[in-house]
């Protein structure tokens, strides 16, 4: 016979033992704040930058790091494959100078309009560009016209002849003319939304490279991650090294040869969807192959909360010394013989600059506890330094196959160093995905009962929530003293009932703020030593670029 035993519900049980309990421990203040980034300093620019990228900032009351990273990733774009810079004295190491870069940032505090600034200089690169084919179109078709013509007159002549007799050979000298004109090509600079065989046919006929912008990067990123697009994930990956050629072959568009496969891109990232991109991306998903780090200039920078209405005309004249660099390097054409892409070394005392931040680099990356993405990120700082290097010298130097000075090392690597903490900031919730699961936890616990499984949570789908994180989530939570749990054996089977810290209901201090907010974030990165930090910006870290009054075009 079987003993009939009533089944007491563990939610009753564990209400019961918290009514009987009296003492609940304070919860503790979770820490959501993310890691410190420095302060952008206006010195990280050029000279002939730093006037228009400061007055940006301050008629649209957003941070100068927002419109300073699109315009270096737009002149990136400009200068492409025209030319490359060798970072070592003797190697065939070529770095090409098409950088990939984004803002971070709510909806509200002007990602996108900061970055329309250089773009605009770029659509105008291409009304122009425009122009210049409608011309060159015209003049095609009557070159073609005249082409035929010889050609008929060509034909005719050889009829003649053959009436005539003549040898094959004379018939080929007679219908052997000159060879068909080569159509015009419109020149791009900015690609928006294509498919990445329509962009493949843009890149054949602008081996130089061009832009990609995209306002909401991750909606990019994610398409990439869906089924079917594997292939155009590889094209963008390989599409990061630059001048490399690539070769597709497709059902209706046949085989497309790129000779050289060179891309910018920009764009910017809301910190909601970046972070739930990141933690599927570092956890083995989709996105795991490296395609995020490669977005080195990703900038996440600290919005201050003080406002104030700007109504004034740009500054013009800095307007049209940025507009004049855009032109130079758009007109670029340069020629070297032993290499497809022209390339620049460094002069002396700047590979010894490079060479002495390089090794310390190296250093870190193999004997510094880093995390994999970290590390992933940083090693990518390589390219980027010489990169940054080439571009401040094509933005100083009005001829461009001059060795590169020390002067723009170092700049490039203040940016190294400035990069390298926004990299934590943009990383800080894959580092502890347990905490991230707890702030996301945190925030839903109104919405559970007062006694609760996990299997309550992750059955709810809710975001970031899924069955490993919700168990990472209540471990943390239960460490903060907002929950307890209490094993309870039901049907044969161990089940944990997490109930509520009833202090929570009048606690307003469960997530932590102000001084805490960067309590347990990761610890910010070793400095590597640049000779000064470039925390305040007013000062000027670079004495040779004298001239300009930073405290007077500060927003």
């Amino acid at each position: 016979m079987f003993e009939l035993t009533r089944v007491i519900d563990p939610r009753e049980a564990l209400a019961a033992v918290a009514v009987a309990a009296t003492e609940w421990p304070t919860p503790e203040p979770l820490p959501v704040g993310l890691p410190p980034v420095q302060t952008f300093n206006a010195d990280l620019l050029p000279v002939a930058l730093r006037a228009y990228v400061m007055d940006i900032s301050d008629r649209l009351q957003c941070p100068p790091d927002f419109p300073a990273v699109a315009f270096v990733v737009a002149l990136s774009s400009l200068a492409g494959a025209r030319i490359g810079i060798r970072p070592k004295a003797h190697d065939d190491w070529l770095c090409v100078p098409n950088l990939w870069g984004g803002v971070v940032g709510r909806p509200s505090v002007m990602k996108t309009p900061s970055m329309q600034e250089p773009l605009k200089m770029l659509h105008r690169l291409e009304a122009l560009a425009r122009s210049r084919y409608t011309e060159a179109k015209l003049g095609h078709e009557t070159k073609l016209l005249i082409h035929k013509l010889k050609a008929d007159d060509a034909k005719k002549q050889a009829q003649a002849r053959l009436k005539k007799g003549v040898t094959e050979a004379e018939l080929v000298e007679l219908l052997r003319t000159e060879e068909q004109p080569k159509e015009p090509t419109l020149q791009r600079y900015v690609v928006n939304d294509s498919t990445v065989e329509k962009l493949g046919e843009i890149l054949q006929e602008n081996p130089d490279g061009v832009l990609v912008f995209r306002d909401e990067l991750v909606a990019w990123l994610r398409t990439l991650d869906r089924d079917g697009h594997e292939g155009d994930r590889g094209f963008y990956l390989e599409a990061w090294t630059g001048a490399q050629p690539f070769t597709y072959d497709r059902i209706g568009r046949g085989t497309v040869h790129i000779e050289s496969v060179t891309l910018a891109i920009l764009g910017g990232i809301q910190p909601g969807p970046l972070r739930q991109y990141i933690s599927a991306a570092t956890q083995g998903g989709a996105g795991d192959d490296g395609l995020l780090q490669r977005f080195q200039l990703l900038v996440w920078s600290d919005v201050s909360t003080e406002w104030r209405n700007v109504d004034r005309w740009p500054d013009t004249e800095a307007k049209q010394a940025v507009w004049r660099i855009f032109e130079r390097l758009a007109d670029l054409s340069l020629h070297h013989e032993e290499s497809e892409v022209p390339y620049v070394r460094f002069g002396p005392d700047a590979q010894i600059t490079f060479d002495e931040w390089r090794e310390t680099l190296e250093h870190r990356l193999r004997n510094e506890a880093m995390a994999p993405v970290l590390e992933a990120h940083m090693g990518k700082f390589r390219s980027l330094v010489p990169s940054l290097a080439l571009i401040f010298h094509l933005v100083d130097e009005d001829t461009a196959m001059l060795p590169v000075g020390p002067k723009h090392v170092q700049r490039a690597i203040a940016w190294a160093e400035y990069l390298e903490t926004h990299a934590w900031r943009v990383y800080s919730q894959a580092l502890d995905p347990a905490l991230a699961a707890a702030v996301a936890l945190s925030a839903r616990l109104d919405d559970l009962p007062d006694s609760f499984t996990a299997r309550d949570i992750y059955r709810k789908c809710w975001a970031g929530l899924d069955r490993e994180s919700t168990e990472k989530a209540l471990g943390v939570l239960v460490e903060f003293c907002h929950v307890q749990g209490q094993e309870e054996s039901t049907r044969g089977r161990s089940t944990t009932i997490y109930q509520k810290n009833p202090k929570l209901k009048n606690n307003s201090g469960n997530v932590s703020r102000g001084a805490d907010k960067t309590a347990k974030s990761p610890p910010l990165p070793p400095s590597v030593s640049f000779g000064s930090s470039p925390t305040q910006e007013s000062e000027n870290i670079f004495p040779d670029d004298d001239g300009i009054d930073f405290e007077e075009i500060q927003p």
